[in-house]
């Protein structure tokens, strides 16, 4: 049925493109998509799961200019009658016997942005960059580097996660007992007993995997769930804690940092989980004395917590923004206000742990 309309939709829209620029419309972009995308975007993604998922920014770019130039060559007078506008089951019909020819194209192109809009979560991609084989004392194992890929866009720093198969497997399990209808479609890489170190096995579970992740993140369900999204970022955090426990900030940093980046690509920027992993990030930066970026952080925070009237952080990062505020001499009367409101509503400021011990006592299993 999709790829009937997106049919009619080209003739309709050939016929105007053709008016418009009779001499060379040949070297443009193609403003509409292949039949297989919108038959994806209707029956499923099981058919696209056999490659990468990617888009590129030249797509974007249009999607985002597209908006006033679709309407303007919809507003065109209309053709003289017994010129060809469109077809009919492969057959063409003049404008004068579709009088609705007009109406139609511009419901098949509303159709159509919206298909488009609705594969946003797609353009996360989920690329195996490396794997190597890691010999420990009663094991040995492959472990893979994945980068989570915003489409489209230049990420300065990536986004890393580096996992094995018993922790994709693990993912596996869990999701199956909790979404078992969602995950019916979904395919794993079965396990080996032998041959799990050659490179042809290295290279295929790695695509696999590529593919497993893509899958899962296009089901609504699931790419929300804690299971799916604490895969990627909760062994960070874990890590992240006991680096800022035992006092080694700079390498806290860094994979407080790479938790930011995961969260933000995975779109959970307003979860507890993301406030603590601003709290870190302030912490460290204070720590090496970076006073300017935990100053940033904090008011991050601040901002995520503007409509919580209260919440464990909201005291800490106050009292941790004002002291900033203060030694980076930004202004600090708002934190200060909003300290005094929470005073007087009986909350004991004094008696509150600080930041970083917060920070140290937060349990993440």
């Amino acid at each position: 049925m999709a790829a009937r309309i997106l049919h009619r939709l080209r003739h309709a829209l050939a016929g105007e493109g053709g008016r418009e620029e009779p001499a060379g419309g040949g070297g443009e972009a193609e403003d509409c998509p292949e039949s297989s995308e919108l038959e994806d975007d209707t029956e499923g993604l099981s058919t696209r799961l056999s490659g990468t998922l990617s888009f590129t920014s030249h797509e974007d770019e249009e999607e985002e200019e597209e908006g006033d130039g679709a309407s303007e060559e919809l507003e065109e007078p209309p053709q003289a009658p017994g010129t060809a506008a469109g077809t009919e089951d492969g057959e063409w019909v003049s404008a004068a016997e579709r009088p609705g020819s007009s109406l139609l194209t511009r419901q098949l192109q509303e159709l159509w942005r919206r298909s488009r809009g609705s594969v946003a979560p797609q353009r996360l991609l989920f690329e195996v960059t490396s794997a190597s084989v890691v010999s420990e004392r009663s094991s040995k194992y492959v472990l893979y580097t994945i980068y989570l890929i915003r489409s489209g866009q230049f990420d300065k720093a990536p986004a890393t996660i580096a996992r094995r198969y018993s922790d994709f497997e693990q993912l596996n399990r869990r999701l199956r007992c909790r979404f078992s209808c969602d995950m019916a479609g979904v395919a794993f890489p079965r396990k080996r007993l032998r041959r799990n170190f050659t490179a042809e096995t290295i290279a295929k579970r790695s695509r696999a995997f590529e593919q497993f992740l893509s899958h899962l993140h296009s089901i609504d369900e699931i790419r929300r769930s804690p299971e799916f999204l604490e895969f990627f970022f909760l062994p960070d955090l874990q890590a992240a804690q006991r680096l800022t426990c035992t006092g080694m900030y700079r390498e806290a940093l860094a994979t407080w940092a790479n938790a930011y980046r995961l969260q933000d690509r995975l779109g959970v920027c307003s979860s507890g989980r993301f406030l603590l992993t601003l709290a870190g990030l302030a912490v460290c930066h204070q720590e090496l004395d970076q006073l300017s970026e935990a100053h940033g952080y904090c008011e991050q925070a601040l901002q995520l917590l503007e409509a919580q009237g209260s919440h464990p952080l909201l005291g800490p990062f106050l009292q941790a923004h004002v002291h900033l505020a203060w030694k980076v001499g930004k202004d600090k009367r708002r934190s200060e206000a909003r300290l005094q409101d929470l005073r007087e509503a009986g909350l004991p400021l004094q008696q509150q742990p600080s930041l970083k011990e917060c920070l140290i006592k937060e349990p993440l299993e």
